[in-house]
This record gives C-alpha cells, sequence and structure tokens, in this order.
C-alpha cells in the first residue's frame, strides 16, 4: 500500500522524482537485464543449438552405456574362461558328473532331442 493510500503525502520516490543520476543508473540496470533476458530468449528459441545440445547429450549417453556394456561383457568372458575346463577330456567328465547328479533333467533332455532327430528324420 502506497503513501497515498494510506493517506499521508507521497514522497519524492512515489512521486516520481528522482535525481537525474538514479534515473540514468536505472536505465543501465533495466538495459543490462533487458539484455540478459533477450538473450536467454535467442538462446532458448535457437533450434539448431538445441538440437545440437540434444545430440551430444545422447551421445554422451551412449558412450556410457557402450562403456558399461564392454566392462559387462569383459566380466561374462572371464568368469566363462574360469568356468570352461580346459581340454575335452575335462569337459566330458564334467557332463558326466553333472549327468549323474541330475538322471531326471538329464533324461528328458535326451529325450527332447532323440523326439527332434526322429521328427526330422521323418519329416523328409
Amino acid at each position: 500500500m502506497s503513501a497515498a493510500e494510506k493517506g499521508q503525502s507521497p514522497t519524492a520516490d512515489e512521486q516520481g522524482t528522482h535525481d537525474p543520476g538514479e534515473i540514468r543508473q536505472d536505465i543501465e540496470e533495466t538495459r543490462a537485464e533487458l539484455g540478459e533476458t533477450v538473450a536467454a530468449v535467442a538462446e532458448k528459441t535457437d533450434v539448431k543449438k538445441q538440437a545440437q545440445a540434444k545430440a551430444d547429450e545422447l551421445k554422451q549417453q551412449a558412450a556410457a552405456k557402450a562403456e558399461e556394456a564392454k566392462t559387462k561383457a569383459r566380466e561374462v568372458g572371464e568368469k566363462a574362461k574360469e568356468a570352461a575346463p580346459d581340454n575335452a577330456g575335462e569337459g566330458v567328465q564334467q557332463a558326466q558328473r553333472l549327468a549323474q547328479e541330475n538322471p531326471v533333467p538329464m533324461a528328458l533332455a535326451g529325450a527332447f532331442v532323440a523326439g527332434l532327430l526322429v521328427g526330422r528324420m521323418l519329416s523328409r
């Protein structure tokens, strides 16, 4: 609420009378603020620049994902090397051990494979 609304006499600032130096200062501040505002609006409306910024952001995200995938692949490769047998004889022994430890699933898998082979032979 201004002084005039309160029933008091308005001050020099409320009447709009300022020192010419103050007015110049206000004008310069307003120009600087307006310049910053115009620059911000121009930057937001520069579609080409916005598209380039978005493309750069997506490239960075893709590079990060690719690096993450490479790291994961290396880890999986290392685990596979550790789990793989050194030679064929060890592989056969591991398969035999697996079959002995899990006879029912192995029998079902064998029956499934045999069924596929018979089906293929009959379809010819």
